[in-house]
């Protein structure tokens, strides 16, 4: 099991955009908490944790919620679900976190990783990586940090599909119709010559 990320953050008061760019000013992130049993609570955190957290758990990894209120303060299992950015700015202007509960399963994207130089490849063939991410479904502390694919034993004309994969136990791809990650081609120009 991964050891989870910490993120604090404080609930806030002040609603709307002249509270918001208050907030951005101090350089302070707004941004709200849900979870499934309905619950938003607005929150604020500071930009840099918040994206140095991101950077290292993305919109698929779990990592405790330190939230701070007039109550006291609440530790919480959440997800970054979305994220807001300035447009030319290197900087977050909202944040959504999602609160999960660590014994049932949720859906998330990971990324696909390729090793190794198809056989295709040194006949002259290209890769052709049609899906950058995949989406699985696991418990949260169960999530892998991404999808190795091994690409050494393909030929041209060969792909790796969803359904192929070897994913960790308690792990499953979800899909509707079985579809290409990657395939080995020859190159368009190579491929049409035989025939002109």
């Amino acid at each position: 099991m991964r050891e989870m990320q910490n993120l604090a953050v404080t609930t806030r008061a002040g609603l709307g955009k002249g509270a918001n760019r208050k907030l951005r000013a101090e350089d302070m992130v707004p941004g709200i908490y849900y979870d499934a049993t309905g619950a938003n609570i607005p929150v604020m955190v500071e930009h840099l944790p918040l994206q140095k957290l991101y950077a290292k758990t993305s919109s698929a990894h779990v990592f405790h919620l330190n939230i701070k209120g007039e109550a006291g303060q609440d530790v919480k299992p959440a997800l970054v679900w979305k994220l807001e950015h300035h447009p030319t700015k290197p900087r977050i202007t909202h944040v959504d976190f999602y609160g999960v509960d660590l014994e049932k399963p949720i859906r998330v994207h990971i990324p696909v990783e390729v090793t190794g130089k198809a056989k295709g490849q040194v006949k002259g063939g290209v890769l052709e990586l049609h899906r950058e991410t995949i989406e699985v479904a696991s418990l949260p502390l169960s999530i892998p940090d991404k999808v190795v694919i091994d690409i050494t034993p393909l030929d041209v004309n060969e792909s790796v599909q969803v359904a192929d994969l070897q994913l960790p136990e308690g792990v499953s791809a979800v899909y509707d119709d079985n579809y290409a990650i990657l395939a080995i081609v020859m190159p368009e120009a190579e491929a049409a010559a035989p025939g002109a």
